[in-house]
């Protein structure tokens, strides 16, 4: 998300400063799935349009990156495959379909929720899996993480109006003044957009007083890399939490837990080992295949899921752009730019839904506590 918030901020002529206290993208934004997947299309809401507008943009605003930079982000529109193994499920998905007709489609462009009754590529997928049908919707999407930010680090590399400051960890955030405070010296600033993931919050509940409750916490999770000479056109595969997306060069990345309680954030162990197993039943033709990598991360979960974007309502110059957990590959672009535009005094194309408002986290936490 600050990798994102600087491209705007360099598309708007604004003198930035991004810094880093790592490497940038070393946290959950340097993992390996990369799957870009919409919501259910039912139950239409302000948040599910919000998603589907960002997931359709998202691919011209790489496709832009990609041409200024000749690099590759590894994006393709490939689709999701989602086997139905009970009868109750393909009627579900039958209702689904016909809400994806009624709102999938933005600017002559559509996109569909096809329930079939078998799968629509061959050898991919254990045709058993699907003993009630399978349904392919043509929404979905992945990209490579790594890729992606080799992509914008290498565009703002070459910014006239953003600086890139790596290894440097802020201690200390204070919005009156203006000052964050850092090892190497204090940093003076007009407006502070805080994109720092699950350290973000611990920053804002030093600033949110009388609360006892956090704004969020980190989540852990595991992925793995497999070495294959699967398609990377072939759609990614999802069920019940199971991830398996194809990426190019034969690599076929496999996902993820989710975990509130751990020992060591960057360690993998037996419920990876599981992951791998259930992959490996869906898609048989990975049974014999190397793991290349083994990768363990945190991710940032605000207190209500959503991400959490938007002014301090008690310290207007800090402005928020974290959360959004589980889909924030997907909506990251489009939070940065709401985050800068903000920062900038300047309106948006576009509105955030309420929910997504630093002030509306604030709020449930004060009604928690």
């Amino acid at each position: 998300m600050g990798l994102w918030a600087a491209v705007h901020a360099e598309r708007l002529g604004m003198q930035t400063l991004l810094v880093d206290a790592g490497r940038f993208g070393q946290g959950a934004s340097g993992g390996l799935l990369g799957a870009l997947m919409p919501h259910m299309p039912d139950k239409w809401s302000v948040k599910k349009q919000f998603q589907f507008d960002a997931l359709v943009s998202l691919e011209k605003e790489i496709a832009a990156l990609e041409a200024a930079t000749g690099l590759s982000a590894g994006y393709r529109r490939a689709g999701r495959l989602i086997p139905l193994p009970k009868p109750h499920l393909l009627e579900i998905a039958r209702g689904h379909s016909r809400d994806a007709e009624t709102h999938w489609h933005q600017d002559g462009r559509e996109f569909h929720w096809h329930v079939l009754g078998a799968a629509p590529v061959q050898g991919w997928i254990d045709p058993s899996a699907g003993g009630s049908g399978f349904v392919f919707d043509t929404l979905a999407a992945r990209v490579a993480p790594r890729a992606l930010l080799k992509v914008l680090v290498n565009f703002l590399a070459g910014a006239k109006h953003v600086r890139l400051m790596e290894g440097v960890r802020i201690d200390g955030i204070d919005p009156e003044r203006g000052v964050a405070t850092t090892s190497e010296g204090d940093i003076r600033f007009g407006r502070c957009i805080l994109s720092a993931g699950h350290d973000s919050f611990p920053i804002l509940d030093g600033l949110t007083h009388g609360r006892q409750s956090s704004l969020g916490q980190p989540v852990k999770g595991q992925a793995a890399l497999l070495k294959t000479n699967v398609d990377g056109s072939l759609p990614v595969i999802f069920r019940d939490g199971l991830y398996i997306v194809p990426h190019e060069g034969g690599l076929v990345a496999i996902g993820s837990t989710s975990e509130n309680r751990f020992d060591d954030p960057l360690s993998t162990d037996g419920q990876l080992d599981d992951l791998l197993i259930a992959a490996r039943a869906m898609a048989p033709i990975l049974a014999d295949t190397e793991v290349l990598e083994r990768w363990a991360g945190l991710r940032p979960k605000a207190v209500d899921r959503d991400p959490m974007v938007g002014a301090h309502p008690d310290h207007p110059s800090l402005i928020a752009l974290t959360g959004g957990f589980k889909v924030s590959f997907g909506l990251a672009h489009r939070l940065a730019e709401a985050a800068v535009r903000e920062a900038a005094d300047m309106a948006c194309c576009f509105k955030l839904p309420q929910t997504f408002t630093l002030a509306s986290h604030i709020a449930v936490v004060s009604r928690k506590t």
